[in-house]
Order: structure tokens, then sequence, then C-alpha cells
């Protein structure tokens, strides 16, 4: 049933989570030191260690509590948006997350925000995404406090503060999450035009690597654009999404999306849009 559960899950989700795992077992195993992922631009450019832009995006940190919620994170929210929001558009997806590793490469560069590794920060990106997507979602946290998923991100931050925990990696998960909503939904809804529409390379490697459900060619893609996905509807039970804009593939439809039955990350409770 496990084996079922782990194919079952939608592709850039699992590749990324089991990454994650499996970075961090060759870590605990000894056979890597930290050190020789982590995103140092100094040998990045001195050096050409250039693997270290991407590499560091897979540690998230040594076997840990932390580091759970960390992948319980990827395995609930990313898998939440990868199969609802983003369903049947991987590519717009995986254009999300080089997005998303593009502009925090970019804000590490600054040194104030400089990090070593940037794969929180990432995951947090994920939850931000997710809380716009699923804004009015109740969240029950540690059995003590409920709340709309809209909060979650500043709700984790918070109890990072409050545990120790640095906050930076999680703020620029923020940073990034924002920007990319703002670019793929807000601008548009205001404007109309969609200046971040996934490139077609992204589209051309989901195809020819054959990952997660086929989409139409990208000219086509292009062709069929609407600004809005329409208003929501209850459609045989199941909840509708609301209006959303284009983010790149441009396919004008509703997606459903089915009752979240899934254990929460450290946070139990049932998800469910309003209206559902």
């Amino acid at each position: 049933s496990h084996c079922r559960f782990y194919k079952s899950l939608p592709p850039i989700s699992k590749a990324y989570g089991t990454a994650c795992l499996l970075f961090t077992v060759a870590c605990q195993l000894g056979l890597y030191h930290p050190v020789d992922i982590a995103l140092l631009y100094e040998l990045v450019f001195s050096n050409f260690q250039v693997w270290r832009l991407i590499t560091n995006f897979f540690f998230l940190g040594k076997f840990s509590i932390n580091f759970g919620i960390r992948l319980l994170m990827i395995a609930r929210y990313g898998v939440q948006l990868e199969s609802g929001p983003f369903q049947r558009r991987t590519a717009d997806f995986l254009w999300m997350m080089i997005f998303g590793a593009l502009t925090l490469l970019a804000l590490s560069a600054i040194s104030f925000f400089r990090s070593p590794f940037l794969g929180i920060s990432l995951v947090f990106m994920l939850l931000y995404v997710w809380s716009r997507e699923f804004p009015s979602a109740n969240i029950n946290i540690y059995g003590l406090v409920t709340l709309k998923a809209f909060y979650l991100p500043w709700a984790m931050l918070g109890l990072d503060v409050i545990f120790g925990s640095p906050i930076m990696p999680d703020l620029l998960g923020i940073v990034a999450g924002h920007l990319y909503y703002f670019l793929t939904v807000l601008h548009p809804l205001a404007t109309g035009k969609n200046f971040l529409k996934t490139p077609i390379w992204v589209h051309k490697l989901v195809m020819r690597w054959r990952i997660g459900a086929p989409t139409a060619p990208p000219a086509q893609l292009d062709n069929l654009g609407a600004a809005f996905r329409g208003r929501s509807y209850r459609v045989g039970g199941a909840t509708a999404y609301p209006a959303q804009p284009d983010r790149g593939s441009g396919v004008a439809t509703t997606n459903h999306v089915q009752p979240d039955n899934g254990s929460g990350v450290a946070f139990r409770g049932r998800s469910y849009r309003l209206g559902g």
C-alpha cells in the first residue's frame, strides 16, 4: 500500500521530496559533508563548482523534528498544489519551482540574505503559494489553534521564532512565493497581462521526459489563453476552484479538488474549501 501511495504522488513534488530525503540519508551515512553541496558563491565563481547552485536546494538539514516537518510540508502542500490547482499542468508547476529557485538564488547573492542552503526557503514558498490557493481551508495547529490557511505561513514563522529556529529561510520563501503569486495571479487579474508565462522550453522538457499529464503543444496553449478561468461552481458535490488567472498554460478549465483526508503537518484537521 505504501508503494501504491508513493506511485500515486504527482511527479514534481515526489521527485523533490525523494531527492531531499536521499540527500539527508547520504549525509547521515557520512557519504558527503554538507559543506560540499552548500551554496558558496565564492566557490561557484572561482572554482566553477556550479553544482552548488542546484544541490543546496536538496538539503533540509540533518534528521530532526524540523527535517520531518519540512518533508511532510512537501508531501502535503506540494502534493495538494500539484494535484489540485496545477492538475494536468506539470510544466507550470515545474516552472513555479524553477522561478522560485532562481528568485532565492538572486536574493541569497545579497549578503544580508545569504544562506548556504535554500531548500527550507523553497519548501516555504510552496507553503505560501498553497495558502493563497486554499485561503479558506481550516488548519488546526497542535490541536490548540484553528486558523484559516491564508495565515498559515505566518503562524509557522511564529513557531520557528518560539522554537529558536532561524526565520530568514522562512522569510525568503514568503518573498519568493509572493513574487510568484503577484506576477502570475494578482498582476494578471488587475491588468489582464501575464509576464511570467511558463517558457516553451519547460513545456518541451516535460513532454520529452514524459513527466506528469500530457499537455497541449505550447503554441496551442498560447492560443487558448484566457485571462480568467471563470467563477467557482459546485459540480457534483466536488468543490471547484475560484476564478484564477492564466498562469502560462492558459487552458481555461476548472479543476476539482477532493476534500483533504491526509494528516496535517504538525497539526491535524481536515481542510475544506468554503462551501465544500
